[in-house]
Order: C-alpha cells, then structure tokens, then sequence
C-alpha cells in the first residue's frame, strides 16, 4: 500500500544501491531505462556528449521544451509569450476566477525529458526556501508579477507553508510542466557546477541550479508525484506593462497629438493671415511697408543668429534626457537653462538696440541710402529689437512643455501676439486711414503712429510669452532662477549648440542675401510701375507657402520628436527609422497636394488675403506664390530628416547640409536678380529657394539613411510620395482651369477672388481624394479615418 503509485497500477521495481549515499527509493540513474514510457520516448542509453567529446556540462540539444526553464539551453522560441498557459492544462488547475487572454503563438507540446544529473526530478516538490528567509514568497507567472492572472499558478504562501497539492496531477503527468526535482539523497551537487563552460551560465529568468535535496520524514507514505511551481524569491519590482504595437497605433498616437498642435497652428496662420493683411492696408506694399517688415523680420533673423537655432533643436533632447535620468525629472535643469536664456537674451537686447542703425544697413543698403527710410526703419527696430528677450522665454518654456508631453500651449499662444498686433493696427487705420487713402509714405508718417505701432508689436510678443507660464505650472514646473551653470550639462549642450549656431548663420547668410536683393530689385520695379515684386512682396508670400509645413510638418515632429530622442538615447536605430518614416508620410498626405495647390490657386489667395494693398500689388504676390509652391515638398523632407540628426545629438552635420543650401539659393537668388527684368526677379528668388532645398535633401537624406545602417526606409517613402504627386497632378490641373475660369468671369475682387479659391479648391480636393484612394494610400485612408472618428461617424 505504501509502494509508489505510478498512475497505472504498477510497482516499479526496487532501484539499485547508490555508491554515492543513502538509497533513493524515487532516484533513477541518469540514463537508466525506463521501464514505463513508450519506445519513442526511451532515453538514450549513455551519455551522448561524452561520446563526441564533449564537456560534461554543456547544452543539452534534447532540452527544448518552451515551458522548460532549465539551465542548459536558450529559450527556443524567443517570440512566444514565456509566461502564457497552457490550453490543456487550463481546466485542470485553474485556481483563479479570471483568466488571461490567450496568448498567440505556437504552443509546443510537452514530452518527458532525457534525465540528467542536474536535472529535476518531476515527482518530488521543489526546495523549501533558503533559511533564513521570513518573508512571503510569490511563485511566478502569478498576477503580481505579470500584471494579470493566470491560470494554473497560486496566490503567495508564507515561508513555513506548503503549497497546495493537486490530486488529480498524477493523472496526466504527460501534460506537466517540466518541473526541477529534488530527492534523498546526496547526488546532486549544491550550486553550479564549477566546470560550466564560460558565457553558457543561466541567465536571469531562468530556473537556478537545484539546491540540496529535501529529506522526507522516515516511514512517510509515497504519495501520488505531482508538480508544483517552483520555490523563488518575490520580485522586487513590478514589470513594465505591455505596450501597444504595430504601426497603426503609433501613426494613430501621432495623428492624435498633432491634431490639437495642428490646430493651434492653424488658428496661428489664420490670424497671421489677418495680421498681414492689416499691415498692407495701414502701411502698402510700398517702400514704407517694406520698413516695417524689415524691422519686424530683424528680431527673428538676430534670435535664431545667436541662441535660437540652438534652443530649438539642440535642447529638446537635452530636456528628455535630464527628465529620464535626473532625480527630479530634469526640472533643475530646466531653470538653470530658462535662468541662463534670461541673462543672455536681456544682454543681447541692449546691444541690439544701439547697433540698430548698423544692422538695418547690414539688411538693406537700399533703404539704409535714403535718409527718411533709414530713420522710420531704425525707429520701428528699436520697438521691435527687444522682443528678441520674450521670443527665447517663449520658445525655451514651449519647449520644457513639450518634453513633458504638453504639446499644444507653444501652438495657441502666438494667437495672442497676432490679435495684439491685429487690434494695433486697426486702431492705426480707424485714426490715420488706409494706405490707399492716405497715401502715407516714409516723409508723411507721424511720430505718433510709428510709436503707436511699435508699442502695439512690443505687447503682442510679451503676452505671448507670458501666456506660457500657467501652461507650465499645470505641469507642476515651479520656475526658480537658478546660476549654478557649472557641472550639470549646460555645457555640453552648449558645445553641441555651437554647429547649430553655425547651421542658421549660414541659413540666415542666405535670407540676408535674399532680402538685399529684394529690396534692391523692388525699389527698380516699383519704378516700372509693378507693385508688390519686392522684399514686402516675398516676405507675404512666403507667409503663405510656409503655413502647411508650419501646421502639418512642424506639429507632426514635435511630437515625434521626443520619441525619436529617446530612440536615439537608447540606441534603437530601427525605432528612429520608423519614427523618421512615419513624419515623411504622414505630413507628405497634406504637404504635396497643397504644393500643388499653390500653383493652381495661388493668384486668388493673394488677391483674396492682399487686394487691399492693391490688385496689381496682389497678383505680383500670387506670381511669386506660385514660384514657392512646389519648393514645399523638399523643404517639409528638409525639416523632417534633420530631427533625425537632432536626436542623436549631432548638429555638425545638419550644418554642412545648410552650408550648401544656403550657397545654391544665394547663389540663385543672384543669377535670378542680374538675368531677369525687374518685375520677374524676386519671382526667380523663390524658385531659386525651393531649387536650393530640392539639392540639400538629397544630401542629408543620403547621410541619415548612413547613420542609420543603410536604410530609411526609403522605398516605401519613395512610393507614398509618387502617389501622391501622381494624384495631385491632374487636381492641380482640373482646379486650376477652374479657378481661371471663375475670376475670368467675375474679376479679381473680393466676390471672384472667393468664388475661385472655393470652386477651384473643391474640385482639387475631389480630384485628388478620387485619384489617391484609387492609388491605394494608406497613410490618406488612416487621416481620414482619425477625422470621421472624432467626427464621430
């Protein structure tokens, strides 16, 4: 009655005396036949390493069970879910009321084991605890340790308690998991062994060598072998849940955050848009605006000269490293950097102030020539320079949001600055009129107006700034100056800063360029009577043309490009590349077909948003709109491939590559201005413009898919957008027809200006949604499928 039960009612028989210690009567030989499993499953009758010479310990090639944390074998199939149950055994040893969702994957059947002398004995329970241990223990694959309960594994028992034994376990032993064994006796070696060979030891996860035996009470009654999980220490950290996968939840991630940044963006233009319009109808298209746009543009051109360029790429993965590995979540490094910003930029300010007259010849020798020009646009500077201080406290706070995840404040509040500077200058109108009616120029503007419209720039950039800082208490960030700069990694990011500072003093080298060159070719076209061919002209266009780079692209990368840092930072080369992919597709969606938009529809954008500053001025607008458009593609490629040199950090690169951009539209600009007629030049400026970005993407397109291992994932790139451009031909061609015919037909008024961009608008976007559905675009179908879904449809 006492003899060991084997489930099928026989007695094995007596084992033969062990010569290294008390008798086992559970014990086994290592390769002794067993006298109960089928032909298939006999073991082999020695050792078959020894026979091909090999060490002792080394992998076992018959240890393969995926369920088998044994020691001497890798997990065989790294893709299966480790810690998945097994669907036979689920309705026998479900001890829990809820069960895990099956895991996919190919299951492997169990099989009975080759046994080894460090093998576990499946009949025998695993070791009790080491001593000295008073803590409860937690056995694995439970809820606490996989974030969710399993079936066939217990709850925590202390360390004097036994586990429950299962009854019915000896019944399908053939089902079991391959458990370790221990028995009486003393042959198995406490620890490792000490000839494992090197680099072959368990690694973590896996199930430790067995440990001494446990001895069972003399005279005990053999019970029925069964299995139990093995005895392990309780984790002391939770695992990290598991995190979504494929591409479609990280394109649905990205569309979502750039949704509300692509709006604010939006709202932004938009309010530019009336902005700009404001300022052509109080100052023209003439020499007196071309003042107050040069004044305006300074600031921004000095900003990004000094400490812009660095803040706006270099810093960001700087701020996401310090929130991942400093104590406080990067925040002291985030006051010693808004702290350090505050006295270089208020030092900056009083240094631009008094050099104003010199920096305004260094932008134009035109205007800077003519006395009466050269005092309304050194006066509108001054007004304009110190706005340099709130730009950086602006762009510095945006950016410690967005490393926070808080992406839309940096996107809504120049909506702000454009509602201050709307408001001035229409209180400038309702007092001194419009341009057309006052006919204002440099010699007949008052004191009062350039003070008037001055101040009123001044206070749309401080309440922008300010606008910032509720955004980032609700953050929990509490702005403390801080001037301790030495030793926390200012100084590194002031060294990668360097190349960036670099980067836009070559970019600006060509903007300054080009703005000599506009003004210069402006003031000969303004006397062949062709208004609007100048730097005022350039700068109202160019508005224009940036908007879908500034809405689509700007906002899909600034919230990719955190990830991207953090890819980078963690040296996954492949998450980059797919981060890197999904920019260029994703903004390609809207980036191409509105590239050509521009061309089909550029004329009655312009007379529609400038015609008050004059139709002819207006149409010379939309020329040069035109000119830009299709330069939007390789300018959006631009700005998303260089994020990707950003975020590991290498700003020396992205420099070389605007070194050359830089050079080509110089270079352009200056061919454009000696060999076409005044009217047309700054016409070729812009063409030359996008031709300049076309060559320096090829450049840095080929270096990132280097630093990346050769590939960028480019032909799928390459196919989205031959798609697209495919789809957007005809578009361009059927809506621009349209559009010719309605002005035709109506005019160049506000009425025909409306009606135009309306018919042409929709059928393009008709003809392309028919063209690029048909082509199979997968990045449109996902777009339009976010909107009908917060549409709720």
């Amino acid at each position: 009655m006492n003899a060991p039960y084997d489930g099928d009612g026989r007695v094995p028989p007596p084992p033969q005396p062990s010569p290294h210690g008390p008798h086992d009567p559970y014990g086994q030989e290592p390769h002794q036949r067993d006298p109960y499993l089928g032909d298939a499953q006999q073991a082999p009758p020695a050792d078959p390493r020894q026979s091909y010479g090999q060490q002792y310990y080394a992998p076992d090639p018959y240890l393969d069970d995926s369920y088998a944390t044994g020691s001497f074998t890798p997990y065989p199939y790294p893709t299966q879910d480790r810690y998945a149950h097994d669907p036979l055994t689920d309705p026998l040893y479900d001890r829990r009321s809820s069960h895990a969702p099956q895991q996919d994957g190919y299951q492997q059947q169990y099989y009975q084991q080759p046994p080894t002398p460090q093998g576990p004995d499946p009949r025998a329970w695993s070791p009790e605890a080491a001593a000295g241990h008073q803590g409860a223990v937690q056995q694995p694959y439970t809820a606490d340790q996989a974030g969710q309960g399993y079936p066939g594994a217990g709850d925590a028992y202390g360390a004097g308690e036994q586990p429950q034994r299962d009854a019915f376990a000896h019944l399908y032993r053939d089902q079991q998991p391959y458990e370790p064994r221990s028995g009486q006796g003393q042959g198995y070696p406490q620890g490792p062994p000490q000839n494992y060979p090197q680099g072959q030891a368990p690694a973590q996860g896996q199930a430790p060598f067995p440990g001494p035996p446990r001895s069972e009470p003399p005279g005990a009654t053999a019970a029925a072998p069964t299995v139990a999980a093995p005895v392990v220490t309780a984790p002391t950290t939770e695992p990290e849940p598991k995190k979504p996968s494929g591409s479609k939840g990280r394109a649905s991630s990205v569309l979502q955050s750039s949704a509300l940044m692509a709006a604010g963006t939006l709202v932004s233009r938009l309010t530019g848009f009336v902005r700009q319009m404001v300022v052509l109808a109080g100052l023209g298209a003439a020499t007196l605006g071309s003042t107050y746009a040069l004044a305006y543009t300074l600031p921004t051109m000095v900003y990004i000269l000094t400490i812009g360029g660095g803040l706006n790429s270099v810093f960001v993965p700087q701020l996401v490293r310090a929130m991942k590995e400093d104590d406080d979540g990067g925040e002291a490094f985030a006051n010693r950097l808004l702290t350090l910003v505050m006295v270089v930029l208020g030092l900056l300010v009083a240094v631009t102030v008094i050099a104003a007259p010199v920096l305004i010849r260094v932008m134009s020798p035109t205007i800077a020539d003519n006395p009466a020009d050269n005092e309304v646009a050194v006066t509108f500077a001054r007004y304009c320079l110190p706005t340099i201080f709130f730009m950086g406290i602006h762009v510095v706070v945006g950016q410690i949001l967005n490393a926070r995840g808080r992406f839309g404040a940096m996107m809504w509040t120049p909506v702000l600055n454009n509602i201050v500077i709307i408001f001035t200058f229409g209180l400038f109108i309702w007092v001194f009129g419009t341009a057309g009616s006052s006919k204002m120029d440099t010699t007949t503007i008052t004191a009062e107006g350039i003070r008037l419209l001055g101040m009123g720039t001044l206070l749309g950039l401080v309440v922008q700034s300010l606008a910032m800082f509720p955004y980032l208490r609700a953050t929990g960030f509490r702005f403390r100056p801080r001037f301790d700069w030495r030793g926390h990694g200012l100084g590194k990011a002031a060294k990668l800063a360097k190349w960036t500072v670099l980067f836009v003093l070559a970019n600006q080298a060509g903007v300054l360029v080009v703005t000599q060159l506009s003004t210069a070719a402006g003031a000969e076209a303004e006397n062949q009577n062709a208004p609007g061919m100048s730097f005022v002209g350039y700068s109202s266009a160019q508005l224009i043309w940036g908007m879908p780079q500034a809405i689509i692209t700007v906002s899909v990368m600034a919230s990719l490009l955190p990830r991207i840092s953090r890819a980078a930072h963690d040296g996954d080369s492949g998450a980059v590349r797919d981060d890197i992919s999904q920019g260029l597709r994703t903004s390609a969606v809207a980036i191409v077909p509105l590239a050509f938009g521009f061309i089909a529809l550029g004329i009655p954008m312009c007379t529609l948003l400038f015609g008050a500053s004059g139709t002819d001025a207006a149409v010379s607008m939309g020329y040069i709109l035109m000119a830009f458009s299709l330069g939007l593609i390789p300018f959006s490629v631009q700005y998303v491939v260089l994020r990707g040199f950003y975020a590991y950090e290498d700003t020396r690169t992205p420099f070389y590559n605007t070194v050359i951009i830089a050079a080509v539209n110089a270079a352009g600009s200056g061919l454009a201005y000696l060999l076409l007629p005044a009217r047309w030049a700054v016409a070729g400026m812009a063409a030359a413009y996008g031709l300049a970005y076309a060559i320096g993407v090829g450049v840095a397109w080929k270096r990132l898919r280097n630093r990346l291992g050769g590939d960028l994932d480019g032909p799928r790139v390459v196919r989205t957008y031959t798609r697209l451009v495919g789809a957007s031909i005809p578009a361009a061609l059927l809506g621009g027809g349209s559009a010719y015919t309605i002005m035709q037909t109506l005019g160049m008024g506000v009425v025909g200006s409306v009606a135009a961009l309306l018919g042409g608008g929709l059928v393009l976007i008709a003809v392309f949604y028919i063209a690029a559905k048909r082509m199979r675009v997968d990045e449109l179908t996902a777009m339009v499928g976010m909107v009908r879904g917060r549409l709720g449809r």
